[in-house]
């Protein structure tokens, strides 16, 4: 096609409002553009919020289209959404059967498993390492505090549904107190209300000897803690100290402020984008875990 008539039938397209056809595109190129994100029934709060927001724009660089499906209950079935999809991959932030997976895969669709190892058991996936870990979260919080720390105490999450992240960055604190000749941590959960709090702070000045620094399994659960403390007439830093993860906007705010371990999202999440898309290349599928930079967000707290 001429160049000039090329141009005249784009200005009549614009005129008309033509939008091109995503199913003719897709039997074209042989492939949708759509990559669909299964997400874990988790709240979506600050974090998992931005890193949904930075896998569309991380996806977008590479023509492709993020839609994301929650698992929280009630759901349409997993097997619905694809089929009425058709995505060209799925990126998996849960674990769910590995006969959804292979139903997906044998209809072309790339699946890659991301965020969380998986049991053999009850149909899901066999064990795998995660692309991403949670671990070193943890043991970047109990390096923080050991220094200065002879006993520390886990703030755990009071939502059965956060056990699989929570339960491996307390295996990083764990794994440091070994490491430093330390205690175990002592593991209490805290719910997201001030009585409960205070009963979990109490409970580490029992112990013997006593809880001084508090790895949070997140800002909103540090938060609590804090609040617990002073509620309890308590320095902190000085009776305890109180460290979070995330770097939500609060808690810079909070009096003293919270010191958080602060995950480089935008980061993972072009680390994601482009194991997918390498994937939907027919590259050969990479095992090592995707880069996940972490660092410390120094305040009052610690």
């Amino acid at each position: 096609m001429a160049e000039a008539t090329r141009k005249r039938v784009w200005e009549a397209a614009a005129r008309l409002g033509y939008a091109p056809s995503a199913a003719a595109r897709a039997l074209r190129t042989g492939r949708s553009d759509i990559v669909l994100g299964v997400l874990p029934d988790w709240p979506i709060h600050h974090v998992l919020g931005r890193l949904i927001q930075q896998l569309t724009h991380a996806f977008a660089e590479h023509q492709l289209t993020f839609l994301v499906h929650s698992s929280a209950q009630p759901a349409r079935p997993l097997r619905e959404v694809w089929k009425a999809l058709t995505p060209a991959a799925v990126l998996a932030l849960n674990r769910f059967p590995e006969s959804e997976a292979e139903a997906m895969r044998a209809v072309g669709i790339e699946v890659v498993m991301t965020m969380h190892g998986a049991s053999s058991q009850d149909g899901h996936a066999p064990p795998a390492a995660p692309l991403v870990s949670e671990e070193p979260i943890g043991a970047l919080q109990a390096r923080h505090l050991a220094a200065s720390h002879r006993r520390l105490g886990y703030a755990y999450p009071d939502l059965p549904r956060l056990d699989v992240l929570a339960q491996p960055r307390l295996d990083g604190v764990r794994q440091v107190c070994e490491e430093r000749g330390l205690p175990e941590p002592v593991v209490r959960s805290v719910p997201l209300e001030l009585d409960g709090a205070t009963e979990a702070v109490k409970a580490w000045l029992a112990a013997d000897p006593p809880v001084t620094g508090v790895c949070a399994f997140n800002d909103d659960i540090a938060m609590a803690v804090l609040l617990g403390a002073q509620a309890l007439g308590l320095d902190v830093p000085g009776d305890l100290a109180v460290i979070g993860v995330d770097d939500i906007p609060s808690s810079a705010l909070l009096r003293p402020s919270l010191t958080t371990v602060v995950r480089d999202t935008d980061t993972l999440a072009r680390g994601l984008a482009r194991r997918v898309v390498d994937a939907l290349d027919g590259k050969a599928t990479l095992t090592a875990r995707i880069e996940d930079p972490l660092g410390i967000e120094h305040r009052d707290s610690t």
